[in-house]
């Protein structure tokens, strides 16, 4: 992603960095080339210097997925985290939203921690959270994530107040029913619990007490699927 903007199929109201801008699509990705030497540079100063990052992680400016060279520049990093940091993760977080195409599946599964995000499964609350470029059909994706396997560790924001006159809250019994089958369904290896944490573009969204996280844990767990929670 750009390090100055913003570059994502999804504007997320929670988003910390920011709200997508018609002018910031304009801006140019990092090349493949620019990427791989970047990351060169650090893994051999860090080399040099013995010190052993836990993980190699793409994210931050938007969705990691919607780079034109990403296949690539997963094939570049593996090969770089051999040489350089063998004992690393590499880890990508992402929306799921390119999972249609088996060129972004099977460079996830090179990769050690592929974190979806999956903020709901009911689709008119995903219209409301993530404001995709693109429709977003909840049984599709949950379809598209299961071709990872138990690999994936699937991310979950919840929160509530209200945008647009609409109330936000992913913690109702029927959104939390919903979610928690559709986890079932995916079965991923971890499920990661959080919510807000910093400031939101919209200001009328309030985080989630951490009792009522861990209660959200509980439902999953009790399948016997680990989970995190991050308060």
């Amino acid at each position: 992603m750009p390090s100055d903007c913003k570059r994502c199929n999804f504007d997320c109201i929670y988003c910390e960095c920011g709200r997508n801008t018609d002018e910031l699509e304009s801006k140019k990705l990092p090349s493949r080339q620019k990427i791989y030497t970047a990351l060169e540079s650090k893994l051999i100063s860090l080399h040099q210097n013995g010190i052993l990052p836990d993980s190699i992680t793409f994210a931050g400016n938007g969705e990691p997925t919607i780079h034109p060279a990403f296949s690539g520049i997963i094939e570049d990093t593996v090969w770089l985290r051999d040489q350089y940091a063998l004992y690393s993760k590499i880890s990508v977080l992402t929306n799921a939203t390119m999972l249609h195409r088996n060129d972004i599946v099977n460079a996830l599964k090179k990769t050690d921690m592929p974190i979806l995000k999956f903020d709901s499964a009911i689709d008119e609350t995903i219209e409301l959270l993530n404001q995709p470029a693109k429709k977003v059909v909840v049984s599709q994706l949950i379809e598209q994530i299961k071709l990872l396997g138990e690999k994936c560790f699937v991310q979950t924001m919840f929160l509530q107040g209200t945008y647009r006159e609409q109330t936000v809250d992913n913690t109702t019994p029927e959104e939390l029913d919903a979610w928690e089958q559709a986890i079932l369904a995916i079965r991923p290896q971890q499920v990661m619990i959080y919510t807000i944490d910093r400031n939101t573009p919209v200001d009328t969204l309030y985080k989630i007490s951490g009792d009522k996280l861990r209660e959200i844990s509980g439902r999953i767990e009790k399948h016997g699927i680990a989970t995190t929670v991050s308060e």
